[in-house]
């Protein structure tokens, strides 16, 4: 068998059926290079490692005492990857045709981008928007707090941060890519410690962009590269925006000077309780109040990394 060119990684959370399904479409996609699969599963209740490993007994499955979040699963799989790149794949996507081999051969001609990602798409085909992102701005929460990115959100000056005119259709590069479908130089990502381990989850890969970028890297849009994207699959609605927001926050402590960061964060704030007053007095939208109820979660980020357990990796006896 061939040496992997490619380790692609899966997180796993209770993700059993899309996890297998996801795993079965990059098998008959028939990737052109040569690839190795290694789920990392935290601590899923579902029977999500014992589907994948009688599914796919190739694959490495690496199971996790507790739930660890994104960031830290993804350092975990890396840490056992012998490819030249790291695919990180969610478990909630369809691959569209030869992923694997798009990438790589947009890689091989175009080394200097080193970090690389593709277009996730709705159910129907069309792009959603949510591969490529810029970096976190003065401006851009600015644009948030004062509701400009909900009116405006086509506009590249009213929502600058989901870069709405940017044109999906051609290569070119990006300010960040999703962790949804990035490929990196492992290289790379052990010269940059890999993700930063403060982040559970969500602007991890932002972060991660951002410090590539810094050393000299230039993250790429490869439109070629296509995946269908469930999305949400093992988050709530307000559960989920508060763990975005908690990224985010999160980002601006990592990131940005206290000035700037106090500043971030208020204009968050300030867009939220725009929102949350705007939900109770047209009664639409209602979960904007349940992410105004839970500001003291998010506007604290995610706990720093030194106040968080050590990664536990267990075996299936073990359990």
């Amino acid at each position: 068998m061939s040496a992997a060119v490619v380790s692609v990684i899966v997180v796993s959370y209770q993700t059993r059926e899309l996890i297998v399904r996801a795993l079965s479409m990059l098998r008959a996609s028939r990737p052109t290079v040569p690839y190795e699969v290694i789920v990392v599963d935290n601590a899923s209740t579902d029977g999500s490692a014992d589907a994948v490993s009688t599914a796919f007994p190739d694959a490495q499955v690496v199971r996790l005492a507790h739930n660890v979040g994104f960031a830290r699963a993804v350092n975990v799989g890396a840490a056992r990857a012998s490819g030249e790149w790291l695919l990180l794949l969610n478990p909630d996507t369809e691959l569209v045709d030869d992923v694997l081999g798009e990438l790589v051969s947009y890689a091989r001609t175009h080394p200097e981008h080193r970090v690389y990602t593709g277009r996730t798409l709705h159910a129907d085909g069309t792009d959603d928007g949510r591969s490529v992102f810029a970096l976190p701005s003065v401006w851009g929460y600015l644009c948030f707090a004062a509701g400009l990115s909900t009116v405006f959100r086509r506009s590249r000056l009213g929502n600058p941060e989901e870069l709405p005119g940017l044109d999906r259709s051609r290569p070119g590069p990006v300010p960040a890519a999703s962790g949804c479908l990035l490929l990196i130089e492992r290289s790379l990502f052990t010269e940059l410690a890999g993700f930063a381990p403060d982040y559970f989850m969500y602007s991890e890969d932002i972060d991660l962009c951002l410090r590539a970028t810094l050393l000299g890297a230039r993250p790429v849009l490869v439109p070629g590269a296509q995946v269908k994207h469930v999305g949400g699959a093992s988050s709530t609605s307000v559960g989920k925006r508060v763990m975005v927001l908690q990224g985010k926050t999160t980002y601006l402590r990592l990131r940005w000077s206290r000035p700037r960061a106090a500043i971030g964060r208020l204009l968050l704030a300030t867009g939220i309780a725009i929102r949350a007053a705007g939900a109770r007095l047209t009664g639409r939208a209602g979960y904007w109040r349940g992410v105004w109820a839970a500001r003291r979660t998010w506007l604290a980020g995610w706990p720093p990394v030194s106040e968080l357990p050590p990664v536990e990796i267990v075996t299936p006896a073990d359990r």
